[in-house]
């Protein structure tokens, strides 16, 4: 069975520091990178990519509202036309510099306020999906399984990679537990370990009542911006690997060849 580990990378800013991203692209499968929204910038860009190309990562975009001041979590209400701006923006930053190293962006993960927001919400979903289909219907549309946004991209018929989160808790409604509540990340590695390899081989996930839910997993998310995330990292990957997953970048695995 194939599986991916993403994680969020060139995040830099004053909220995070990008110090792990070259020890996570030696672990990782993808990159989701910050496209200067609510972090980075041109050199975090071109170090995410370069290292990437050397370790054989694929690339992926990782839009964001335009909030750098809030690291794109607080919610913002925009019409269709400017979602649809920030997706092709953001896209077009990261493919330019891309092009410099001879690679190409081949997905896209929308980031904090903009995914949770999507994930609820059937009709912003679509304009996202639509904006991400025109860019390219080869693109891969990484998204959180169950979501909205899986939904919505499934009725235009795209490339679509569901993940699961190594580092969060979720709802019975199949939502992840809001960063306000003190049980909201998992922060260390073995629990993760145990929590990612449990619902990948059931495909389904581990909710922190003990419900589980069907689902499909394609995908492992390891947030770069935790201070356990390289050793979490190494501790999945490892465990996954030991018990037969077979550890694919996204546009390698067999379902989107």
């Amino acid at each position: 069975m194939e599986i991916n580990i993403n994680c969020d990378l060139g995040e830099k800013s004053k909220h995070h520091s990008n110090k792990n991203d070259p020890d996570l692209l030696e672990i990782v499968n993808s990159a989701n990178v910050a496209c200067g929204f609510h972090a980075g910038d041109n050199e975090s860009m071109n170090q995410v990519v370069k290292i990437s190309k050397k370790n054989g990562v694929s690339i992926g975009a990782h839009p964001s509202f335009n909030d750098p001041e809030n690291f794109g979590r607080q919610r913002m209400s925009l019409s269709h036309s400017e979602i649809q701006r920030l997706i092709i923006d953001q896209y077009d930053i990261l493919q330019k510099i891309s092009d410099n190293h001879g690679e190409k962006v081949t997905h896209i993960k929308p980031h904090g306020a903009l995914n949770n927001m999507a994930c609820e919400d059937f009709e912003l979903a679509t304009t996202l999906a639509k904006a991400i289909n025109d860019i390219s219907n080869d693109m891969i549309y990484l998204v959180p399984t169950g979501s909205k946004m899986e939904e919505a991209a499934k009725k235009l018929n795209m490339k679509i990679a569901c993940e699961i989160f190594a580092d969060r808790n979720y709802e019975d409604d199949g939502n992840l537990v809001s960063r306000k509540k003190s049980h909201a990340l998992i922060t260390d590695p073995e629990q993760a370990k145990k929590h990612v390899l449990n619902m990948v081989k059931n495909q389904a996930l581990n909710c922190h009542s003990g419900k589980q839910i069907p689902c499909e997993i394609d995908s492992v998310c390891i947030h770069g911006d935790n201070e356990s995330s390289l050793a979490t990292a190494k501790s999945i990957r490892k465990n996954l690997v030991e018990n037969g997953l077979i550890l694919k970048p996204l546009n390698l695995m067999e379902k989107f060849l």
